[in-house]
Parts: C-alpha cells; sequence; structure tokens
C-alpha cells in the first residue's frame, strides 16, 4: 500500500496519509469551501486566512481517509496509527481564527469531532478525574484520557490558555495521552505557545507541555491588519438605554452578530469555585446584570471573567442606589475589571452612565464608573 508525506511549501507541516484512500475521496477542500462561503458573502477573503487554510485542509484529508482501529483489544494493545499532531493557530483577537477553526470542523465529514472551549473541556477534564479517584484507580488521568480518546477523533478547542496551576500540572500528561491514542487537536489562542502560563508558579514544570505543543502540532500565526471583531463594532453604538424592547432587540442583534447565534455556557473555575456566563462563543460573552451582580461574586471572580473573554454583552443594568447598593459595588468592579483588561463592552442600562448612581453611599466613587463606560463606548476602545 502506497504511503507517502504531503508537505506543504511554506506552512512547515507535514503528514502522513494513505493515498489510496485519499484518491477515493472527492470532497471539497476547505479551501473551496471558504471561498464558497464568501461568494455567499458570509465571511470576506482575507489572505492571512487563505495562508492558514492548507494547515486545516491536510488534517481534514488525514481524517476523512484514514479509518480509526476499533474494538476493545485493539485499544488495548495497540496505538492509533501516528498521524498529525494538529495545528495550533495564534495571533490577535479578531483576525478569524475561530471562524477558520469552526468551518474546519463543519466541513470536516467524519461524525467523531468536537469543538469546545478550551476552560469548558479542562473542567470537565477535573470532574472526570474527581469521579475517577473515587473508584481508587492509582492514575485518575488515564481513564479519562482514554474515554476522550474513544469519543472523539479530532478535538477543536477555542481560546486555549492556561492560567490556572491546576490546569498547567496536567494539561502536558492529558495532551501526550491524547495524541499517542491518535486525537488530532485543532485550537486557537492569542498566545504563541512558549507564552502560555507566562510567569505562572512552578512554571518551569509546564515547559515539557510547550514543547511538546511544538513538537507534534503545526503551530502558525495568523497576521492580518485587519481586527474582524473590532471593525464589526467599530462606529457602532454599543450603549443602549433606556431599557425597552427596542434597546433589548439592538443588544440581541449585536450578540447574535458576534457570535453566529449559537453559544453554550463558560465555566471558570476561581479559587475552588464554579462561576458561569451563560452564554460564550468565539470570545464573546453574554451575561444579564443579575448574573454578574446580583450574586456573591467578588474581584477575583470579575479577573477571571476580563481575562477569559474579549467582549461583553452585559443586559439590564437597572437604576444603582442605595436599595441595590451591594450590586452597584460589585458592578463597580466588574467594569473596573473590564477596563484594565481592555474588554469590549455591549450593554443595555437603565440610564446613561452618569445618571445611573444618583443617590446614596458612593456616588463620589461612582463617578469614575461612569466615566470609564463613557470611554468605553469609544470606536477604538479595546483596539
Amino acid at each position: 500500500m502506497l504511503r507517502q508525506f504531503n508537505y506543504c511549501a511554506g506552512t512547515d507541516h507535514l503528514f502522513l496519509w494513505d493515498w489510496a484512500q485519499y484518491a477515493s475521496v472527492m470532497t471539497e477542500s476547505l479551501i473551496e469551501y471558504y471561498h464558497a462561503k464568501a461568494a455567499e458573502g458570509v465571511i470576506r477573503v482575507d489572505e492571512a486566512q487563505l495562508a492558514a487554510l492548507p494547515i486545516l485542509d491536510d488534517i481534514r484529508v488525514y481524517l476523512e481517509t484514514t479509518k480509526p482501529k476499533r474494538g476493545f483489544l485493539s485499544g488495548l494493545f495497540q496505538k492509533r496509527e501516528a498521524g498529525p499532531g494538529g495545528a495550533y493557530l495564534w495571533g490577535g483577537v479578531g483576525r478569524g481564527k475561530s471562524m477558520l477553526m469552526d468551518l474546519f470542523i463543519e466541513h470536516l465529514d467524519i461524525p467523531e469531532k468536537r469543538r469546545v472551549h478550551f476552560h469548558s473541556f479542562m473542567q470537565e477534564i477535573h470532574a472526570a478525574m474527581h469521579e475517577a479517584r473515587q473508584s481508587g484507580v492509582e492514575d485518575a488521568l488515564a481513564p479519562v484520557a482514554e474515554r476522550v480518546a474513544k469519543e472523539a477523533r479530532v478535538l477543536a478547542f477555542d481560546e486555549m490558555q492556561i492560567t490556572d496551576i491546576t490546569d498547567a500540572m496536567i494539561v502536558g500528561r492529558l495532551f501526550e495521552k491524547l495524541f499517542d491514542a491518535g486525537v488530532v487537536v485543532v485550537t486557537t489562542s492569542n498566545r504563541v505557545p512558549d507564552d502560555l502560563y507566562k510567569n505562572g508558579l512552578n512554571r518551569q514544570l509546564f515547559l515539557p507541555f510547550i514543547a511538546l505543543l511544538n513538537e507534534r502540532m503545526v503551530v502558525h500565526e495568523l497576521v492580518s491588519p485587519t481586527d474582524y471583531r473590532q471593525d464589526r463594532l467599530t462606529g457602532s453604538k454599543v450603549y443602549f438605554s433606556p431599557l425597552n424592547e427596542a434597546s433589548r432587540q439592538m443588544v440581541r442583534d449585536i450578540w447574535t452578530d458576534l457570535s453566529g447565534g449559537t453559544a453554550e455556557p463558560l465555566i471558570l473555575d476561581v479559587n475552588r469555585r464554579p462561576v458561569e456566563l451563560p452564554a460564550f462563543r468565539n470570545g464573546v460573552a453574554r451575561a444579564s446584570f443579575f448574573d454578574l451582580c446580583g450574586r456573591m461574586l467578588g474581584p477575583a471572580d470579575y479577573l477571571a471573567i476580563a481575562e477569559a473573554v474579549k467582549a461583553l454583552v452585559l443586559e439590564d443594568i437597572p437604576q444603582l442606589s442605595r436599595s441595590n447598593f451591594n450590586e452597584a459595588k460589585r458592578f463597580v468592579t466588574l467594569i473596573d475589571a473590564l477596563y484594565e483588561a481592555k474588554v469590549k463592552l455591549i450593554c443595555s442600562a437603565a440610564a446613561e452612565p452618569e445618571m445611573l448612581y444618583i443617590e446614596g453611599e458612593g456616588i463620589f466613587e461612582f463617578e469614575r464608573t461612569a466615566s470609564r463606560l463613557r470611554e468605553m463606548q469609544d470606536a477604538d476602545w479595546g483596539a
């Protein structure tokens, strides 16, 4: 049986597949699919995105032309045939990394595929390891990784970043087991692998994971002068008041545009406590004022949220006063965290910033929050 390595010039990627099987697959290439979407007006052609497509298309061909080994004995005594470890797409926000990954998953013609936010995936891993420990296994990660490998031939992670030491301590072993089992990983990140978990506690223990990523995955920077997420909001209104059906509908329209209309909850682990964002997609989160300020959250929670999202759609900010003073204080802390992290804020509120908090203790302190809310409405904010 003929086997051949395929090398795509200019991308530094090298994948192995069966060309006899490939000849029988006549599916549309990912590059053709991308151009078809552009012709429909769904996306705009971008040279930086086009440069990344051959990497993803090589992976698509490999997955569609290589049959996974099935059966208990096969899985017990033999690893899956080694294939591409995957692709690591990194670059600035709004360059289209998540969109390309979504096109790849959408077009990939195999059933064993999963697209999930990296934070959510790691939360699942921790929960599954906790469950495995209850059974007394010596290595709780082993059965968890085995289960993941059985369920998916390809994992697509959005926004890979490591901020938690518990993630940092297990992610290297987890990925090594997944790669050895033949699982392909496609991920996006705002950071080059060498900058993951930068300045983190005990980072020297994390360095082998960085080496693993560089060795097993194609690392590709998406270099584009255009920030499409920012471009969609440039010149657009992002603060809507008063609260009525018209303002709420405009916020919903922005959310649909930024998220593509689909989302899933994002649960962050903050000091061993879950903090939930009800809807999250492509770095954009959606929550109500009550979700984030009506609950007992604090500075650490808001910092984690600001770290995890690039834009926040915050709905139904009420009139603030001494009657909801605790909620107002949390709102001030939330805005501070978003402001410092340069997170784009789209919101609906009962009044303009200067009129949100007009009576009660803390009026003077709220003036800074009102000023920041004004500044965050600027077209260049977060650029």
